[in-house]
This record gives C-alpha cells, sequence and structure tokens, in this order.
C-alpha cells in the first residue's frame, strides 16, 4: 500500500469515529536492551536516554492568553493582529502565511473548515486548492458564494487552524483549544446568522465531538449559533457517493437561511 492509499484508508476510519489506534500491549519504542546480542567482553553497556521535553513556565497558560488577547480585538482586522502576536502555537514557526479568512464581512453565513493546506498556505487565503474549488460549487448550488456583493448571498470562510501543520498532519488537541478563543471571537465579530463546520477537526473545536457521519445532517449550536456539520469537500473528492447526503445537508442550510432572512 503506497502514502496515498494508507492516508485514504485512515482518514475513512476517521470518518467513521475511530478516535484511537490500539495494540494488545504497550510498546515502548524507545526502551533499549541492556546488552546487545553478541557483544564483544569489555564494551560499555548501552545507557538508557530518554527524551526530555523542553520546560514550559507554569505560570503561562496558552488558552488563556489566547482568550485575553482575543477579547481585546475590537475588529476583525485587531483579531488578525492579536492572531498573528500570539507566540503559543509552534504551527506558525512552519508556515509561510497565517491564512485569516476570506469572503464579505458582516456575511449571513459562514464557514468554518480545519486548517490550510498547501495552495492556502501559500496564498494566505483559506479553501483555494481543488477542496475550496468544490466548496464554492457546494455553496453556488444553494446561491451563495463568497465574493457575492448582496450581502444575503455573501458568505464568510475561516479555519479553526490559521496555520498550515507540517505534511498536512492532524492538528493536536492542543493546538485545537489555543485557537478555539479566537474562532469564538472571530465568530462574534462577523455576526453570521448560521455556521457551516467542514469535518471532523471544526465540529472537535465548535461542539467537542468527533464522528461526521454521525454528526451530519443534525443542526446543533456552536460558538453561540445555529451550525450544521458538513463532510469536508477533500472527503468528497475521495468518495464522489457521499455527495448526495452533502447536498441533502446544504438544503437544510438553505431552507434555514429563507425563515431567518
Amino acid at each position: 500500500m503506497d502514502f496515498h492509499a494508507a492516508r485514504a484508508a485512515l482518514q475513512w476510519q476517521v470518518e467513521l469515529g475511530a478516535d484511537e489506534a490500539l495494540c494488545d500491549a504497550p510498546i515502548n519504542r524507545y526502551e533499549l536492551p541492556d546488552t546487545a546480542p553478541g557483544k564483544p567482553v569489555g564494551v560499555a553497556p548501552v545507557v538508557k536516554v530518554q527524551p526530555v521535553a523542553a520546560p514550559v513556565p507554569e505560570d503561562v497558560d496558552p488558552v488563556a492568553d489566547a482568550r485575553r488577547m482575543a477579547q481585546a480585538a475590537g475588529d476583525l482586522d485587531g483579531l488578525r493582529a492579536a492572531m498573528a502576536a500570539y507566540q503559543h502555537c509552534e504551527l506558525k514557526r512552519g508556515a509561510r502565511n497565517l491564512v485569516f479568512a476570506d469572503g464579505q464581512r458582516g456575511a449571513r453565513l459562514m464557514v468554518i473548515g480545519e486548517a490550510p493546506g498547501r495552495e492556502e498556505d501559500r496564498e494566505g487565503r483559506p479553501f483555494v486548492g481543488r477542496a475550496g474549488q468544490l466548496l464554492d460549487r457546494m455553496l453556488d448550488a444553494i446561491g451563495m458564494a463568497r465574493d457575492a456583493e448582496a450581502a444575503e448571498r455573501a458568505v464568510y470562510i475561516a479555519n479553526v487552524l490559521p496555520w498550515r501543520p507540517p505534511q498536512n498532519r492532524e492538528p493536536t488537541p492542543e493546538e485545537i483549544a489555543m485557537m478555539v478563543p479566537f474562532m469564538q471571537r472571530h465568530v462574534e465579530l462577523v455576526a453570521p446568522d448560521l455556521l457551516i463546520l467542514v469535518g471532523n477537526i471544526s465540529c472537535f473545536a465548535g461542539f467537542g465531538k468527533r464522528g461526521i457521519t454521525r454528526l451530519r445532517g443534525r443542526w446543533a449550536e456552536a460558538y453561540g449559533r445555529p451550525a450544521m456539520p458538513l463532510y469536508h469537500p477533500a472527503y468528497l473528492l475521495q468518495q464522489p457517493q457521499m455527495k448526495r447526503e452533502a447536498w441533502a445537508d446544504l438544503l437544510q442550510v438553505q431552507a434555514r437561511l429563507r425563515e431567518v432572512s
């Protein structure tokens, strides 16, 4: 199995709700034998060296610091500056750009994705690759667009993580927790009528739950707004048979927008 096939198989299991990988017994991969087989007499024994984590100042709470900086932002420009100044997330050190948002401010519909990919990191805008192009077509099918001039058709798009994880790996719970206060403030400043949470990471940040196949199709509340979980467009590119379910969820969003107009 090559890398792409293995990654697709793993993503499929995650979408089905798997969130742990278990063995029959724990394995310490750092442990070394005290003596190597056939070791010559007189050779010094192998010394076990355990990895030492860098010390973290006890008086610094990254989540509390994020909450303080986010609440101090009075507008979206101030929020972007606060995120750029935030120093606790290591992802920013390997990213090219801070991917803040795209679309019209004050839009009725806000889409929250997971994290930037390669194309997004390069351009500094969310959802600009193949998955983003599919998302644009999906939104257009219900009469919405990120570049719409009319406010009733406008969409605002952001990600939970503004920096690309290395090799597009899944963000850690600690990285997600750091950025949730910024997303909470982001939603407050945009003040949309409805949210679409795209993918498992977005749902975990908004609901504290994973398993998009169980969550999709049901309205919930995230960041103080009605929210619809939706399959990630990248997943739909790999599993096009799931587009029927995604279309049904989009129709629910369209109907809800008409109700609150």
